[in-house]
């Protein structure tokens, strides 16, 4: 196997490492190269003819210095001939430099759990194969990875959401109902019914953009939406409630087109018949439940053969839809100049039906030729208002007309002789003719601006033609046009609002679009502004164009039998009347489609075991049994019948559903959870909270007792998804509540462990304090809040010496500091105090114990040990370094603000500049949401956010800047990107100098430590004859280094420190021998014969490497970051070896210099942060 080499080209022969006998001056313009496996083996095929390569073992010698040599060619292009070079230690570097690269030689041991940003983003091509944390996810790409690769969704805005939602949204109200509803409640309160529930929707669909541009939103719509965001309790409640209402909304759609199929296309198909009044309502319900069921059958089976020819067929409905709204706007415009021929009969202010009109005479008598049929139609006869009776335009010579009775006589009279009994009211009134469509000019719109509220069987009145005052109540028996219902402002309510129903249909097709978070938002409140705008111009229109007793007349019984909506349509009625029948049947096949998989969807989440069964479906994932339950409950829908009585029901599923996603909005708003980052950026939290009011009032308004039943209905999904709920427990008014809540939030919290999207970090804040108990670095409370802006758990603790018997007061005193501290900095959260013998065990007790139940800390704040070369007491970074190995253990996550002191304290704002981010290797999310945090406090709000990463030689660094600023926008964080290109260069002299310094004086502390049995002669000597010299450290904790291991370590000295420098800063106990020794062999500097040993050593490969990386990668950041506000960077973790610590913190120094303020960030094994909402 080939080894790793390095190769020393100085400048001058007197440099090369054993042809002189002083150190090695490695001048500016000298290198150190090292190559991997490959590189060696490529230069051993080329070596293999010219002499080649040798190698020879490593044999220590007595100076622990010598290293074999090894002869290579020199680069000819340099001139230089053949040198020898030397192989450095390399007993762990060898695997290391065949997997990793040199420039990340610092994160080399923890590549297996964090790895490289650059392999992350090439895993991110799809962003399926992200580690989410959520088993969900985990599952469906699994699964995913089974199937063949699928097209990348195409779909854009307009087709992607807002034509299904136009197609969804507008239905069969708008041409069933709403001329009705206008009649009825005047176009004042009209424009306020239709603008109440725009706004509901428009809201919702405002909190939905919200919702569905917070991550990723698979299909499941608004169910998988408020799941993910209130969790399964609430989610399977509004889900079924949704799917109830879709349900209910396929057999309102259903009963709409039977209604046009049986009153204006064939009303000859009926199959019951009655020609007695009473009894036309029931024999109508009837044919409607018989041809509804037929209906839902063929639907049913149609969507059970295949939903692709559902989709087929939707934009022929959709076309449909559109004409049909189209004529009407131009049947307005045109009736401005030639209103349509539709004349109403009015006997007195009393409306007739057209269908009484068997001979089209409307009048009392017409005068005849004799023995003339009455029934005959000619044009020669007019209608004259005064006699009510019909006369011919011009007399015939020869003939002697004689007055015969019409068909409407003979329908208020007993017989039909002039002289027969006939009603009062008809008695005291005349027939006359008004135009049921006036027009656009016509000024009928000040007649139809008040509401005309009308009781069942109360005929329609027109109130501006004369009546009789005397009181001569109407029978069912005679041919005027009734109200079928009594009428109210809150009946309309719920009848209307199903009208404006269908916003969710773009986030259902969420997987369809190519840019989900852009397109929902803008197309569904485009949608909602055009409908709306539709809506309110047709009340205008319908009440400006249509007589108010037309308006009121919902079957169009006075225009004979003609659909109301559609005598205004343009160039004829059957445009509307056949548009409106395909629709309707698309609006129903639609909502037969999509409620069996929003039950599947539920079904497989598993929430609600007995739906378990509905998750099944055929081979290719149609839901079969989700499809039959569906058809049944739509079953119960046609039974009723009645396409007023169903709508109300469908209305408060669908209000239900709403408020939930209202609510669900404005509790993230408030709660301010970190995963919140919704990329629609316009909400408010007090707009949903309307929307929410809104929604609730509706239901209420509308029907009150279905509110109760829906409320009720979802109540007890609820319930029985939760099952076990905190038990009640009674204490003292609120606060026995309170103890109650928390306790359940504490189990709940335990029973399983966070979600990626609930994590926030709870912080354990280490302090330390001095001889008088004040806290040394009271900014780290400072960075504490305005990371948590008064969210989440926040532990302050710190760990007191001594026994906790003696020691008891100490801490009390230490934590009223401690909370009078964070009462300063307005730090919500806990004190904790420990008493330990040592600091180390302390910290570890701490990290160990902190919180309750699932309140545990997740991050640990520290700060850095500051003056640590210079310190003569070494505790402080051999606890540093303690501290990091705990928390790696413990899969916490670490904050160490290095510079504290220069960080910015809450009353001074920062001015605007940037928060930089070098992502490095990834390990979990940390370096991306923590700047996210930090920006929602008002001191980093005016920051702009900036990450780096940094790309090897054989990455493609264009394609990573794609593939991150893609990742950034699927996790809705605003950043500007760069990829920093960092090439392959050759080991600087300044590298190797800086790490042969930082060897070469650990090993000279080596050699002026004691032994273990040195320290024990030496303190029996102290004891016994007090002839020692003791040079001691004031203020360390010489009883802390128990182990073996730790004892023989020393704190360092500064690089270029002198002889003295090196005497003064060793914590040691000498025995005047070995001083005396020492003495005499360092007497002067000029010729240190001692440090021989020390100067001929080699540096350890692996340290190289790991200083090569401190070096640039600091050279780079400092090059980019110089004027930050603050950097984030990931911290490299501590040797596995104990005994290259003092080297480590030598590296955290390097990686750091030069910049003002810093947070080294290590993960905590898991992921913190995700693209799914």
């Amino acid at each position: 196997m080939a080894s790793v080499r390095f190769t020393v080209t100085p400048t001058k022969a007197e440099d090369l490492p054993g042809l002189s006998d002083t150190s090695p001056d490695i001048s500016s313009s000298g290198r150190v190269r090292f190559g991997s496996r490959e590189s060696v083996n490529r230069s051993d095929l080329l070596s293999e003819g010219s002499g080649g390569l040798t190698t020879s073992t490593a044999t220590p010698g007595a100076g622990g210095g010598e290293t074999p040599d090894t002869r290579s060619n020199a680069d000819q292009s340099e001139g230089n001939a053949k040198i020898s070079s030397v192989y450095i230690n390399n007993a762990h570097g060898v695997d290391d430099d065949d997997f990793y690269d040199r420039n990340l030689a610092l994160f080399e041991e923890e590549m297996d759990t964090r790895p490289k940003v650059s392999s992350l983003l090439n895993r991110l091509a799809n962003y399926t194969n992200l580690t989410q944390g959520a088993k969900e996810h985990e599952e469906a790409e699994s699964i995913g990875e089974k199937r063949k690769p699928s097209k990348s969704p195409q779909m854009g805005t307009f087709m992607g959401v807002y034509l299904p939602c136009l197609q969804n949204i507008f239905g069969i109200i708008l041409f069933l109902r709403l001329t009705w509803v206008v009649g009825t409640a005047g176009v004042l309160q009209g424009l306020c019914i239709v603008f109440v529930c725009c706004c509901c929707t428009m809201l919702t669909a405002i909190s939905m953009s919200a919702i569905a541009t917070n991550g990723v939103v698979p299909a499941g719509g608004s169910y998988f939406m408020i799941s993910r965001s209130l969790g399964p309790e609430f989610g399977g409640a509004v889900g079924l409630c949704f799917y109830l209402g879709t349900t209910f909304a396929g057999a309102m759609y259903i009963l709409g087109a039977i209604e046009i199929l049986l009153m204006y296309i064939a009303p000859r198909a009926a199959i019951f018949v009655t020609s007695e009044p009473d009894g036309e309502g029931a024999a109508m319900l009837n044919n409607m439940r018989v041809y509804g069921s037929i209906c839902l059958l063929l639907m049913s089976l149609l969507v059970f053969v295949g939903v692709k020819y559902v989709n087929k067929l939707a934009s022929i409905f959709l076309a449909c839809v559109i004409v049909s709204i189209l004529s009407i706007y131009i049947g307005a415009l045109v009736s401005a100049f030639s209103p349509p021929d539709f004349p109403v009969c009015m006997l007195g202010n009393r409306t007739i039906s057209g269908h009484a009109l068997s001979d089209n005479h409307c009048a009392k008598t017409v005068l005849l030729k004799p023995k003339e049929s009455v029934g005959r139609e000619d044009a020669n006869f007019t209608s004259m208002g005064e006699n009510s009776t019909v006369v011919p335009s011009f007399e015939p010579p020869g003939y002697t007309l004689v007055e015969t009775t019409t068909s409407l006589w003979q329908q208020f009279c007993e017989g039909k002789e002039l002289n027969s009994s006939c009603d009062g009211y008809f008695n005291l009134s005349k027939f006359s003719q008004i135009k049921g469509i006036p027009g656009l000019a016509s000024g009928v719109i000040s007649e139809n601006l008040w509401s005309a509220y009308l009781s069942k069987g109360e005929v329609l009145e027109k109130k501006s033609l004369p009546s009789p005052n005397a009181a001569h109540p109407a029978t069912n028996q005679q041919p005027y046009v009734f109200a079928d219902i009594a009428t109210s402002f809150t009946l309309l309510v719920g009848i209307f609002f199903p009208s404006v129903t269908g916003i969710m249909a773009g986030s259902n097709r969420s997987g369809d679009l190519k840019d989900a978070q852009r397109s929902i938002p803008i197309g569904t409140i485009l949608a909602i502004l055009t409908t709306s705008l539709v809506y309110l111009s047709s009340v205008v229109l319908f009440g400006a164009c249509i007589d108010g007793v037309v308006l009121r007349d919902k079957f169009g019984d006075s225009v004979k039998g003609n659909l109301v909506v559609g005598t205004l349509a343009w160039p004829t009625p059957w445009v509307i009347v056949i548009g409106s029948f395909f629709s309707t049947c698309g609006a129903g096949l639609q909502s037969l489609t999509g409620a069996p998989r929003l039950l599947q969807a539920i079904a497989k989440d598993n929430i609600i075991p007995f739906l378990r069964v509905f998750g099944h479906g055929k081979a290719n994932g149609e839901p079969t049994w989700a499809l039959l339950l569906t058809a049944l409950i739509a079953e119960l829908g046609i039974l009723i019948a009645s396409l007023d009585l169903v709508a109300p029901i469908l209305s408060m599923f669908f209000l239900m559903c709403y408020l939930f996603v209202n609510l669900a909005c404005a509790l993230q708003t408030l709660l301010r959870t970190p995963n919140w980052r919704p990329r629609f950026s316009y909400y408010h939290w007090t707009l949903s909270f309307l929307g929410m009011i809104i929604c609730l009032a509706l239901m209420f308004i509308s029907s009150w007792y279905y509110a109760i039943v829906a409320m009720v209905i979802a109540g007890m999904i609820y319930k029985y998804i939760e099952y076990h709920g905190a038990e009640k427990e009674w204490g003292d008014g609120i606060r026995g509540l309170s103890l109650s809540a928390a306790r359940y939030a504490l189990l709940r919290l335990e029973e399983a462990p966070p979600h990626t999207k609930n994590w926030r970090p709870q912080l354990l804040v280490l302090l330390k304090l001095d001889e008088d108990a004040h806290v040394k670095s009271p900014r780290l409370l400072t960075f504490a809040s305005q990371l948590k802006a008064g969210k989440g758990l926040t532990i302050v603790g710190t760990v007191i010496p001594g026994n906790f018997l003696h020691s008891y007061g100490e801490a009390l005193a230490a934590e009223q500091t401690m909370k009078h501290l964070m009462d300063k900095e307005r730090v919500k959260g806990f004190c904790q105090c420990i008493v330990a013998m040592k600091p180390r065990e302390g910290i570890s007790y701490m990290i160990q114990s902190s919180g309750l139940g699932g309140m545990k800390p997740n991050t640990v704040v520290m700060g850095w040990p500051h003056a640590w070369r210079q310190s003569e007491d070494p505790q402080s970074w051999k606890t540093f370094i303690n501290t990091v190995r705990l928390t790696t253990a413990a899969h916490l996550a670490l904050l160490v603000p290095k510079n504290i002191s220069l960080f910015p304290c809450n009353s001074e704002p920062c001015a605007e500049g940037y928060i930089d981010v070098w992502w490095i290797v990834h390990d979990g999310g940390m370096l991306m949401l923590l700047p996210f945090l930090l920006r929602q406090h008002k001191v980093w709000r005016k920051c702009g956010m900036r990450i780096f990463t940094v790309a090897q030689m054989e990455d493609n660094s264009i394609q990573m800047k794609k593939d991150l600023a893609t990742f950034l926008y699927h996790l809705r964080i605003e950043a500007e990107v760069e990829v920093v290109e960092m090439h392959d260069s050759d080991i600087s002299a300044y590298t190797y100098e800086r790490t042969l310094m930082m060897e070469q004086r650990s090993q000279m502390l080596r050699q002026m430590r004691l032994s273990k049995s040195d320290r024990e002669k030496e303190a029996q000597l102290v004891k016994d004859r007090n002839s020692m010299l003791r040079l001691t450290s004031i203020g360390s904790d010489d009883e802390d280094d128990t182990d073996g291991g730790e004892r023989d370590k020393a704190p360092g000295v500064g690089a270029g420190g002198s002889c003295s420098d090196h005497h003064r800063r060793v914590q040691m106990t000498w025995t005047k021998e070995k001083t005396l020794q020492y003495r005499s062999a360092h007497s002067g500097c000029s010729t240190p014969e001692g440090f021989r040993d020390m100067l001929s050593i080699r540096p350890d490969h692996s340290n190289v490497r790991r200083m090569h990386t401190a070096v640039k990668l600091n050279e780079v950041i400092v090059n980019k970051s110089h004027d930050a506000r603050l950097v984030l960077l990931n911290m490299p973790g501590p040797p596995k070896n104990p005994d290259g610590d003092e080297n480590y913190m030598e590296f955290l120094e390097v990686l750091t210099e030069g910049l003002e303020r810093v947070l080294l960030v290590r993960g905590g094994g898991s992921e913190v942060i995700t693209i799914y909402s």
